[in-house]
This record gives C-alpha cells, sequence and structure tokens, in this order.
C-alpha cells in the first residue's frame, strides 16, 4: 500500500505522522512545490520510526513521478483560511491548486483514490471529480468526519461524558450551512434530546458551524490542522483495512437526497474501493430544508469554477 499526501503543511505532515505511526502503509510520499520542505519533514519522521517501531517509509519530494502507482492520494495542497476569511474566499486561487494536483495524480496514479481535504470542499472535490475522470466512488471529500468530531467534542464538553459514547451525523456543505443533525445524535444510547434542552443544543449546533472559524480567529496565521488530519487518517484507514465504516463524509450525489452532480456531505459506506454505498435518511421538512440551503450554497460555489 502506497500513500501521497499533496501539500507538506501542518494538516498534510501532521496526517503523514499518523499515517506512519499507524502503519497504514507500506510507503508515504509526502509531495510539495517548497523544495525542503517535504523531504525535511519526512526525514524527520523516518527518524522517529526506530523510537514509535513503525516499519512505514516516509519520504519528501517536489516531483510527482516519486508519487507514481499510489493507491491513496490525499490532496491538502491550498492556501488556508485566515482570519475574516471564508472558504469560498479560497475558491479562485485553491481551485487552480487542486486542477493542477489531480492532473499529476492522474499521470502518475491512475487507479488510485483520491481524498479532498482543500477547502473549499465540496467544490474542490467536485473539481478533482471532474478534473479526473474518475469513477466518483474514487472521489470523496473530507468533510463530515471533522464537523461530526467537532458536534460530538462540544455535547461531550457540556455534558461532561466521553466523547467515545456521542454517535452523531452532520450533513450538507462543509461550511456555515453544515447540518448537523440532534435527531440522530445518540449519547450512550439516550437521544441528546432528552439530556438537553432545545437552546443547549441549539447553541451546540451553531457552535459546530463556526467551529472551523473559530480556530482561525484563534490562530490568527493559520487553520486547524490536529482534528482534520484525524478525520482523514480514519477515512484512510477503513480504505486500507476494508473496514466498511459507515462516516460521514463529501460524496458525489447522482440523485440521492434529490441532488444531481453536487458534492454534498452524507453518511457513507467506506471501504478499499472508496465510497461503496452512500445512505439515504428520512429526513423531516426542517431538516431537508436546511440541506436544500447548504446545497445550494454548494452549487453556487461549483458556479463559480472555471476548469
Amino acid at each position: 500500500m502506497k500513500i501521497t499526501v499533496v501539500g507538506a503543511g501542518h494538516v498534510g505532515a501532521t496526517l503523514a505522522q499518523r499515517i506512519v505511526d499507524n502503519e497504514l502503509a507500506n510507503e508515504v510520499a509526502l509531495i510539495d512545490i517548497v523544495e525542503g520542505l517535504p523531504q525535511g519533514k519526512a526525514l524527520d519522521m523516518w527518524e522517529s520510526t526506530p523510537i514509535s517501531g513503525s516499519d512505514c517509509f516516509v519520504y519528501g519530494t517536489n516531483d510527482y513521478a516519486d508519487t507514481k502507482d499510489s493507491d491513496i492520494v490525499v490532496i491538502t495542497a491550498g492556501l488556508p483560511r485566515k482570519p475574516g476569511m471564508s472558504r469560498e474566499d479560497l475558491l479562485a486561487k485553491n481551485a487552480g491548486i487542486v486542477k493542477a494536483v489531480t492532473e499529476q495524480v492522474v499521470k502518475y496514479s491512475p487507479n488510485s483514490i483520491l481524498i479532498v481535504v482543500s477547502n473549499p470542499l465540496d467544490a474542490m472535490a467536485w473539481t478533482a471529480l471532474k478534473v479526473s475522470g474518475f469513477e466518483p466512488h474514487r472521489v470523496m471529500g473530507m468533510a463530515g468526519v471533522l464537523d461530526t468530531a467537532r458536534y460530538r467534542s462540544f455535547i461531550a464538553m457540556e455534558l461532561k461524558v466521553s466523547t467515545k459514547d456521542i454517535q452523531a451525523l452532520v450533513l450538507g456543505g462543509h461550511g456555515d450551512a453544515m447540518v448537523p443533525l440532534p435527531r440522530y445524535t445518540m449519547v450512550g444510547g439516550i437521544p441528546l434530546t432528552e439530556l438537553l434542552p432545545k437552546e443547549k443544543i441549539d447553541a451546540i449546533v451553531e457552535r459546530t458551524r463556526k467551529g472551523g472559524a473559530e480556530i482561525v480567529n484563534y490562530l490568527k496565521t493559520g487553520s486547524a490542522f490536529y482534528a482534520p488530519s484525524a478525520a482523514v487518517a480514519e477515512m484512510v484507514e477503513s480504505i486500507v483495512k476494508d473496514k466498511n465504516r459507515i462516516l460521514p463524509a463529501a460524496a458525489y450525489l447522482q440523485g440521492q437526497y434529490g441532488y444531481e452532480d453536487i458534492y454534498l456531505g452524507v453518511p457513507i459506506k467506506i471501504g478499499k474501493n472508496g465510497v461503496e454505498q452512500i445512505f439515504e435518511l428520512q429526513l423531516t421538512p426542517e431538516e431537508k430544508a436546511a440541506l436544500d440551503k447548504s446545497a445550494e450554497g454548494v452549487k453556487k460555489t461549483v458556479a463559480q469554477i472555471q476548469l
């Protein structure tokens, strides 16, 4: 198993470290356009393996030829958000970056599975699909796993319980119009609605939607990377080990939920072939209206992309 991580910034480098530490591949290529950056970070990781006990070989490169025959390619390349910026503000520049990266991926790893992390997430996953010409099941976006993790962490903080006992779903685009579903949220098998009043749940939902911006505002010069890299690693593990995990992620919809030609966060089964199955939930009119609003935002963003 060979995995390439495109982008040696905070998300990419932290993801590569997680893959190495958990031995999710035999070989990891960390690639970036900045000379020396991926080489230095990868060498540092490799020198940690005698201590961690990992046999996963990791190396850095600026040449896509070194990523040849990758089984999984994770695209983290792109400009990060800064305070006051929306994910959509990154659209034009990151669309160009994702297009260029995808063209190289197709050239050297035509049989790979793509996981897109670059923002605006749903639009960048759509870009990667169109540029690659891959089957939709081989291109997915990391969003729902991260959004759900934030939602679960905030619930755990409020209830003072273990995050392990919280099961939840967040649907929709990776942005301020995402759709956390309290009705599908369970705490140790107990519905969240029986444990917290509506106003508390609404506050948690709103904090989840603003979760990325909250961290950007703290950091000033960057965006989140620990939780995003953990989210991608969970998806990678499900592919590598064919675990068939049911996780919320950005998948290409072709009629599901009433949408066509759009990437949107929905529950999917992730296995060795990528997106093995898309699950359609029975939504209330209010939930469907919220998802429609989120989908409309994604469509407007995609409409601005020029390939």
